[in-house]
């Protein structure tokens, strides 16, 4: 087995790990950073399988602009999770392990031996075919995917302002309608 296959499994593992915990974590905040290793991994598979520019999107694009979306959204939902204060060692266990695995991956990755052989042949497109590729055939899916973004903010907006008039109406009497 090739170190290409060994760190592509080990990846592979790594992203299913973070997305498992995503999903499971009782706090949003939580699932939103095990979400954010989860696309780094994405970035690093692209990397790894000769895509820089895809690798590139991944990060600026879902774990930078998406990510920072959702965490405004849950910090404007102003969700509260009761929760223990203070460093517990057992809770911060997996994320110390894969952000070390994942620093570790990303290593090896990038910083390779210059003897060792690619065994996958690399696809490299420049950005203005990627660009004119996916605006050309799958336009309709990309406004689409930005309509549902716009939406889910609007949710979270009038989510927000329904909560706050609510708060409103039993105290002051004072209360506006969505």
């Amino acid at each position: 087995m090739s170190l290409y296959a060994v760190i592509f499994y080990l990846l592979a593992a790594l992203i299913l790990v973070a997305t498992a915990l995503a999903v499971t974590r009782k706090n949003p905040v939580h699932a939103v950073v095990s979400l954010i290793f989860s696309f780094f991994g994405s970035a690093m598979l692209f990397f790894l399988l000769g895509a820089p520019f895809l690798a590139a999107l991944e990060v600026i694009i879902y774990a930078g602009a998406i990510m920072i979306l959702f965490l405004f959204v849950i910090m404007m939902l102003r969700v509260d999770v009761a929760e223990r204060t203070g460093f517990s060692p057992v809770r911060w266990m997996p994320s110390i392990a894969i952000g070390l695995l994942f620093l570790a991956l990303s290593g090896l990755s990038v910083f390779r031996e210059s003897g060792s052989a690619a065994l996958i042949t690399p696809a490299m497109a420049s950005p203005r075919e990627f660009g004119r590729f996916v605006f050309e055939n799958y336009w309709l899916a990309v406004e689409i995917i930005s309509l549902l973004l716009l939406l889910g903010l609007l949710a979270a907006v009038l989510l927000r302002k329904g909560r706050e008039s609510k708060e409103k109406l039993p105290g002051g009497g004072e209360g506006e309608e969505i």
